[in-house]
C-alpha cells in the first residue's frame, strides 16, 4: 500500500509539472502572436507548433490522466521550437537585438524553472536549445550578461533538486520504517503477550490462510489445564504464569511449525493440527499430554493427593472449513475427558467407530 501511495504521488507530481509547463508555453506563444516583442512578422511556423502541441497535450493530459506523457521529451520538443522562432524572428531583424535575445532567454528559463523546480532534466530539456541558440546568435558580444541569466538560475534549480531529492529520500526511508512498525505492531496484536502463541486473531488470521489452500484433513485440539484455579489459588498468580508459560512451550515443541497453536482462554489451549489423518492426531494429541505430564509441575490440588500439573484434551475433525462446529465437538470432548478422570484424551462422538 505504501509503494503504491508513493507511485501515486510521483505520478501527481509529473502531471502537475507538465501541465504548468504546458500551459505557461501556451500563454506565451499566444502573447508571442498577439503582441510580438520586435518589429518583424507575427506569426511563425515553430511559435503555431509551440501553441497547437502545448493545447494537445494539455487536452490529452485531462482526458487520457492514467497515461503519462514523457515530459523530457516534450520540453525538448517545445525548446527546439522555441530555438527555430527566435532564431527566425532575429534573422529578420535588421539590426541584431541583444534586449529581444535576454527577454526571450529568461521568458524560456521561467518557464522552465517554474515548471522543472524538482526536475532539473527536464529543465535542462527545455532551456538547453534556447540557451545555445542565443549564445551563437550573439557571437559571444555579451556572453557575461547572457552567462549570467543562464546560470543563476541554473544553479537555483540544482540546489533545490538536491534539497529535494533528500527530502524524497528522508520521506521514502521514514514510510519504510513506519511500514515495518505497523507490521510489527500488526504480528504483536495477534500474539498472546504471556506465552507468544497466537490469541484468537491471530488464529482467525492463520485459519483462513490454511482454508485457503484447501488441501488434506484438518483436527481440532483443545486442551485444558487440570485443577488451574486450584493451582492460582494455592501457589498464587505469578506462579500460575510461570506454569502458562511452561504447559505453552510443551505444546508448542510437540507440534509442527505449520500446526497453529492458540492460547484459547486464560488455562485452555487450541491446537489445529493441519493435514493430517486420525491416527497421526491423536498420537500428536497423546505427544502433547505425555510432554505436558514430563514438566513435573508440582501440583497439590488437594490435602490427599499429591501430583503434577497435567491436562486434558478433546479431539475433533474440522470438516466443510466448519470451525465453529469442530470447536463445539472438541469441546464436548474436553468436557467428557474432564468429567471421566482428567490427564487424557477423548475424541469427538464423530470420530467414534458406529
Amino acid at each position: 500500500m505504501t509503494a503504491t501511495n508513493w507511485r501515486t504521488l510521483l505520478k501527481g507530481k509529473h502531471q502537475l509539472s507538465l501541465r504548468l509547463f504546458l500551459l505557461l508555453n501556451a500563454v506565451s506563444a499566444g502573447f508571442s502572436i498577439v503582441v510580438p516583442s520586435a518589429n518583424t512578422q507575427h506569426l511563425t511556423v515553430p511559435i503555431i507548433m509551440v501553441l497547437v502541441i502545448s493545447l494537445s497535450c494539455l487536452l490529452w493530459q485531462f482526458v487520457n490522466k492514467k497515461k503519462l506523457i514523457n515530459i523530457n521529451a516534450v520540453s525538448l520538443i517545445i525548446g527546439l521550437l522555441w530555438a527555430w522562432h527566435i532564431y527566425i524572428k532575429v534573422s529578420a531583424m535588421p539590426i541584431r537585438d541583444l534586449n529581444f535575445l535576454i527577454i526571450a532567454l529568461l521568458a524560456i528559463l521561467f518557464i522552465g524553472s517554474i515548471s522543472f523546480i524538482n526536475n532539473i532534466q527536464a529543465f535542462i530539456a527545455s532551456c538547453l536549445p534556447v540557451t545555445a541558440m542565443i549564445l551563437w546568435l550573439d557571437q559571444g558580444d555579451n556572453w557575461p550578461r547572457v552567462l549570467y541569466s543562464i546560470v543563476l538560475p541554473g544553479i537555483g534549480i540544482t540546489i533545490q533538486n538536491i534539497i529535494q531529492q533528500r527530502n524524497d529520500n528522508f520521506t521514502r526511508r521514514l514510510m519504510d520504517k513506519l511500514l515495518e512498525e505497523k507490521e510489527t505492531l500488526n504480528d504483536l496484536s495477534m500474539l498472546d503477550p504471556l506465552t507468544g502463541l497466537y490469541n484468537r486473531r491471530g488464529f482467525q488470521n492463520r485459519l483462513e490462510t490454511v482454508l485457503a489452500l484447501g488441501s488434506g484433513t484438518h483436527f481440532v485440539l483443545l486442551l485444558d489445564i487440570d485443577h488451574f484455579k486450584a493451582y492460582n489459588d494455592n501457589y498464587g498468580h505469578s506462579m500460575g504464569d510461570q506454569a502458562l508459560t511452561h504447559v505453552s512451550a510443551a505444546i508448542r515443541d510437540a507440534v509442527r511449525s505449520r500446526d497453529i497453536v492458540t492460547r484459547y482462554g486464560g488455562e485452555e489451549f487450541m491446537v489445529l493440527l493441519t493435514d493430517v489423518d486420525t491416527e497421526q492426531a491423536l498420537q500428536t494429541a497423546e505427544r502433547i499430554r505425555q510432554r505436558v505430564y514430563d514438566l513435573k509441575i508440582p501440583h497439590l490440588f488437594n490435602e490427599d493427593v499429591a501430583t503434577h500439573v497435567t491436562t486434558s484434551i478433546g479431539l475433533a475433525v474440522l470438516e466443510q472449513q466448519n470451525i465453529e462446529e469442530a470447536l463445539r465437538q472438541a469441546d464436548s470432548a474436553l468436557y467428557r475427558a474432564k468429567r471421566q478422570g482428567r490427564n487424557s484424551i477423548f475424541v469427538s462422538e464423530s470420530l467414534l467407530p458406529s
